[in-house]
């Protein structure tokens, strides 16, 4: 029981063909589409288990021409520091620390994302498949392709855990919470157990907590909000998040 190894993954669970072509071989429907090129960062077998919920521009648009341990979090690495720590996960809000952990094949971490392969959708007024846009977890984790695609890789990746993984942090909440909801409902489908929620970012099987930060891409003043503790009414999720850590007993702040 252990997550992909740091690199390519292969994984076909989403395609037609047993030997999808990296990068190139596509599913889903007229409105969703994925394209195959799932990866993994980090740990096989980790005590925190951090991710995106897909691959944005960012990352997708540069994988032929960018090293391995550049593509995850490209871009946003410096939000995502700020994320860990308040969660207390990192000591510091430090993006050169959250390089290192995502480069350490042998380290307390794994990062990846909940949809491995890239998820764009088709926007109608332009005529293009984009991979970002406001809404975009709600309405792919809702729509018959994003559900499919969602429990995939919730069995394929997250259903059988190492024994030492007893954090899963997701990058995303989604529209009034329903992005948590969604994945809820994937985990307790796909990861048979007693599920129980801790506080409305977090929920437990008793053996991982699961829990839901704010979007490292996340626009305007969300983000400072949500880190802002009890100074915005979003800093309360913050906090929220924080105790569920808290709960799983992993992070800095436990052994300091």
């Amino acid at each position: 029981m252990t997550l992909p190894d740091h690199g390519k993954v292969n994984c076909s669970r989403c395609f037609s063909t047993e030997k999808p072509v990296f990068d190139q071989s596509q599913s889903g429907c007229d409105k969703w589409r994925l394209t195959n090129n799932p990866l993994s960062w980090g740990a096989a077998e980790p005590e925190v288990i951090v991710l995106g919920f897909s691959k944005g521009p960012m990352q997708a648009g540069y994988l032929a021409t960018t090293p391995h341990n550049e593509i995850a979090f490209r871009g946003g690495r410096t939000q995502l520091a700020k994320i860990l720590h308040h969660v207390g996960l990192i000591s510091e809000a430090c993006p050169q620390e959250v390089s290192r952990l995502i480069e350490d094949p042998h380290g307390r971490f794994h990062f990846a994302s909940l949809v491995r392969c890239t998820v764009e959708q088709f926007e109608a007024k332009t005529g293009s498949w984009i991979g970002t846009g406001g809404g975009m977890l709600d309405k792919f984790a809702t729509s018959e392709t994003g559900k499919k695609a969602i429990g995939n890789c919730v069995s394929e990746h997250l259903a059988c855990l190492p024994a030492v993984t007893r954090l899963v942090v997701m990058l995303g909440m989604g529209s009034l919470g329903n992005y948590i909801r969604a994945c809820r409902t994937a985990f307790a489908r796909h990861r048979p157990g007693t599920w129980r929620d801790i506080n409305e970012v977090s929920y437990t099987d008793g053996d991982i907590v699961v829990v839901h930060v704010e979007h490292f891409k996340s626009q305007g003043a969300l983000l400072p909000n949500w880190l802002s503790g009890e100074l915005h009414p979003r800093g309360r999720l913050g906090l929220a998040a924080r105790d569920a850590v808290r709960m799983s007993r992993i992070g800095w702040l436990h052994n300091a």
